[in-house]
């Protein structure tokens, strides 16, 4: 009877990701979101392997993040549109993540990037509790918050101390994320025929980081460059050849001219 009153007392249990919505059913809110999402998942995958040999991570692509339960649900929830969790299993009990659950996990995202189709006062908005940069610099405390602003193609990147200090870009024009050991900018090129400037990564040298198809045709024109650089060796090769068998016969033709004149080589 006291176990039943108990258990009749109790708060229900915290939702977890299964039982959580994982849409609030807004649209995308333009068509480079999603190629944009997938050049910079794509690039980075070489550097996470090289950073998590376990495959311990989790990358999330508009998909939510449950900070506070609400009613509904979903309004205990942002989705950026792409962050990154270092330390975490990619699923939860052999399951793919529905959304991601702070009160579960614990560990905020180390970088959040949102892609503003407007001016970017959403993701600006700091107002307690509704405000996306209240959310991420206040509750979440994400080291590292991206803005980029598709309309007119500008970045803005924030680092956590006490607050968000928005961050000054190096010479190369790009903005270095210290625990992935990249930078974050901006280029222009065309992805999915779409002809534009997209958000991308590079090392700390400077390099671009390739997406997957970019790696191919760098392989591609390896492979031809070395099989020139053999066509040209063995042409090479056949050259030195004739020459040295065109040495061989004029010595052969002066030899026997010499005979010829009663000259004894020997």
């Amino acid at each position: 009877m006291i176990e039943k009153l108990s258990e009749e007392l109790l708060p229900p249990a915290f939702p977890d990701h299964t039982q959580l919505p994982e849409s609030d059913g807004t649209f995308v809110k333009n068509f480079q979101e999603h190629p944009q999402s997938l050049i910079l998942t794509d690039s980075l995958g070489p550097v996470l392997q090289r950073l998590h040999p376990d495959g311990q991570y989790c990358i999330g692509q508009d998909c939510g993040i449950y900070w506070r339960e609400t009613e509904p649900p979903e309004k205990g929830a942002v989705a950026p549109d792409w962050f990154y969790v270092s330390n975490v299993p990619p699923k939860l009990d052999g399951q793919i993540r529905r959304s991601y659950v702070l009160w579960r996990e614990f560990l905020s995202p180390t970088i959040a990037i949102e892609f503003a189709s407007g001016n970017g006062k959403e993701e600006r908005d700091t107002t307690p509790y509704t405000g996306k940069f209240w959310v991420y610099e206040r509750v979440m405390r994400i080291p590292y918050y991206a803005i980029y602003e598709i309309r007119n193609s500008t970045l803005e990147v924030y680092h956590l101390g006490d607050s968000y200090q928005k961050m000054t870009p190096n010479d190369r024009g790009h903005y270095p994320i210290a625990p992935l050991e990249v930078e974050l900018g901006v280029v222009q090129g065309t992805y999915q025929n779409q002809d534009s400037l997209w958000l991308r990564w590079w090392d700390q040298d400077g390099n671009l980081l390739l997406i997957g198809d970019e790696r191919a045709e760098l392989e591609q024109q390896r492979a031809e460059h070395e099989y020139q650089r053999a066509e040209h060796e063995q042409q090479r090769a056949e050259h030195e050849q004739q020459r040295a068998e065109f040495e061989y016969q004029r010595a052969e033709k002066l030899a026997a001219k010499l005979r010829e004149l009663g000259i004894n080589l020997e």
